[in-house]
This record gives structure tokens, sequence and C-alpha cells, in this order.
């Protein structure tokens, strides 16, 4: 199965970054019905064809994501609008 491994700097506090998180998994429910749940300061989540996490550092965010065979040949895609997001919200 493809694998998605993004790591973003950003310079907000801890607090910051998970509030962004948090907003950015509601809408990945709300778009796509992606179920999600915090352990610790990961965000793992879910849906048929993709699971992942959001793992929230000090200094940087790091995406990771597994996509199923059916998503497979949209991995250009899904990275792009993963990077375009983590940009609108972490640059």
């Amino acid at each position: 199965m493809p694998k998605i491994d993004i790591r973003r700097p950003h310079q907000l506090s801890m607090a910051e970054a998970r509030a962004v998180v948090d907003k950015v998994a509601t809408r990945m429910q709300e778009k796509f019905g992606m179920s999600g749940q915090w352990q610790g300061d990961t965000l793992s989540f879910s849906r048929p064809g993709v699971s992942g996490s959001i793992a929230v550092e000090k200094e940087a965010i790091q995406v990771k994501a597994e996509l199923g065979m059916m998503l497979a040949p949209l991995k250009g895609m899904v990275e792009d609008e993963i990077r375009r997001k983590l940009d609108e919200h972490f640059s």
C-alpha cells in the first residue's frame, strides 16, 4: 500500500498547533467521513481506504498516511493536498 510521510516545521505553541489539527480533523470528518481519536499529542484517523496519524510536536507536524488500493492512483494528488493544507495552516 502506498505510504505518505510529510513533516512540516511550525512556530506555534503546542496548544495552538493542536487546535489547528483539531480544526482540520473536524473538516476531514465533515468532508470525507474520517473518524479520529487523540492519543497523547497524536491524532489517529481512518476511513475506508486510508488510515494514518497527525503528530503534533513542539516544532513540527508529522503527517503519515497509508492509502488503500482504490486511492493508490491518487497518491500524488493526496500528497499535494496535504502539503497545501500544511502550508495554509503552518507556514
